[in-house]
C-alpha cells in the first residue's frame, strides 16, 4: 500500500515570518520558470515580467492603519525599491537594489538592551508578534530635497518598547545596523563609519508615529529598503530611519549618529524637517516628489513642491520641541 503524500496548507494565522518565502528566491526568473511544467504557467501573473508577482513574500494578517497619511498618490514599488540611499551597499541610488541582495536575512536577532528592567533578544518571529502588523501610508523626505509616499507596514516602536520596561534613567535611544564586511562595503567605500548608527529622544521614540517597520507594499521589506526590520520616522529626514536593525540601546545620554559623526555642520542629532533650515548646500524649501513631473518634448522635467514643517505632522508631533530653537538645534 502506497503511503499518501500530503501538503500542510498554513492558515495566515499560523505562518511565522520564517515562513513566508523571501523575495530573493524569486529574483532569478529564468531558473524558477524553467522548473515549473507548462501546465502551470498559464496565469498571467506567473508570466508579468514583474519580479513582484513572483514573489511569495505577502504579510499576513496585515490592518489598515488610522496613522496612515492620506489623499496622497502612493509612489510605485519600482520607484522605492530602485531609488535607494544605503550606504552599505553603494553610494549610487541605484546600486543598493542590486548588491543588497547579498544581504542575508535569516536567521535575525535584535537585541533590545541598556536602562531595561527586562532586556530581550528576539528573533523576527518574536518581533512579529508583538503586536498587530499595521499598513501606514507614510510621507517619506530625503535631507536631499526629494520625497515618496510609501505604504509600510509594521506597529508603533512603543509597543516593544514597553515590552522591556525602560528605567527612570532611559533618556534616549540608540540603534545598530547590522555590519557584515563580507557582503557590505568597507567604510572607506561607503564613506561614512560603520556599523550604521542612530538615536531617537526617548519620548520621540515613544511617539505612535515612530515606526517599527517589517515590510512593505503587504510584504516583506526587501533588502536594499532595509530588511528584515528598520525605522521609520516620517516626521524627520530619511537617513534616521535607520535599516537592518541588530541592536536597540536604551542609553542616559544623547547617543552618537553616524551622519553626525560624519559630518556634524550639516548633520545634526534632531534632524527634523524643517524648510526654513538649509543645508549648507542645498535649500530645504521645496522639494521633488518621485515620479512627479511634466512631460515636454519627450522628457519628464522634475517638478517642485513646498516642503511641510515637520514633512506635515506638525500637528502631532511639534509639542514634543516645545520652547526648544529648532535652527539650533536642527
Amino acid at each position: 500500500m502506497k503511503r499518501a503524500n500530503f501538503l500542510l496548507i498554513k492558515k495566515a494565522a499560523d505562518l511565522r515570518h520564517s515562513d513566508i518565502t523571501p523575495k530573493s528566491v524569486y529574483l532569478d526568473r529564468r531558473k524558477f520558470l524553467a522548473a515549473i511544467p507548462a501546465a502551470f504557467l498559464a496565469g498571467k501573473e506567473m508570466l508579468s515580467p514583474s519580479a513582484r508577482a513572483l514573489a511569495a513574500a505577502k504579510l499576513p494578517n496585515l490592518v489598515k492603519s488610522p496613522l496612515s497619511t492620506t489623499g496622497e498618490t502612493v509612489n510605485t514599488y519600482e520607484d522605492v525599491t530602485h531609488y535607494n540611499n544605503y550606504y552599505e551597499f553603494g553610494t549610487r541610488k541605484n546600486q543598493p537594489a542590486t548588491l543588497a541582495q547579498k544581504l542575508k536575512t535569516s536567521p535575525w536577532t535584535v537585541s533590545i538592551e541598556g536602562e531595561v528592567e527586562k532586556p530581550l533578544k528576539l528573533s523576527m518571529d518574536d518581533i512579529m508578534k508583538i503586536a498587530p502588523i499595521e499598513e501606514r501610508i507614510y510621507r517619506h523626505r530625503c535631507v536631499e530635497a526629494w520625497s515618496i509616499v510609501v505604504p509600510w507596514a509594521g506597529y508603533s516602536l512603543s509597543e516593544l518598547l514597553k515590552k522591556v520596561s525602560p528605567t527612570p534613567k532611559a533618556k534616549f535611544v540608540a540603534f545598530e545596523s547590522l555590519y557584515d564586511p563580507k557582503v557590505m562595503w568597507t567604510p572607506e567605500q561607503a564613506g561614512i563609519p560603520l556599523p550604521y548608527v542612530e538615536g531617537l529622544r526617548l519620548d520621540e521614540a515613544m511617539h505612535p508615529l515612530a515606526l517599527l517597520c517589517v515590510g512593505m507594499y503587504g510584504e516583506t521589506l526587501p533588502p536594499q529598503d532595509g530588511a528584515p526590520v528598520r525605522m521609520v520616522i516620517p516626521w524627520k529626514y530619511g537617513f534616521k530611519s535607520i535599516k537592518s536593525i541588530v541592536k536597540i540601546k536604551l542609553v542616559t545620554k544623547q547617543p552618537p549618529t553616524t551622519w553626525n559623526i560624519s559630518n556634524a555642520p550639516e548633520y545634526g542629532f534632531y534632524s527634523n524637517v524643517n524648510p526654513h533650515v538649509d543645508h549648507p548646500r542645498w535649500s530645504q524649501a521645496t522639494e521633488q516628489r518621485l515620479g512627479e513631473g511634466e512631460k515636454k518634448l519627450g522628457i519628464v522635467v522634475p517638478s517642485r513642491r513646498p516642503t511641510l514643517m515637520f514633512n506635515g505632522y506638525g500637528d502631532q508631533v511639534a509639542s514634543l520641541y516645545t520652547g526648544m530653537d529648532l535652527k539650533k538645534f536642527y
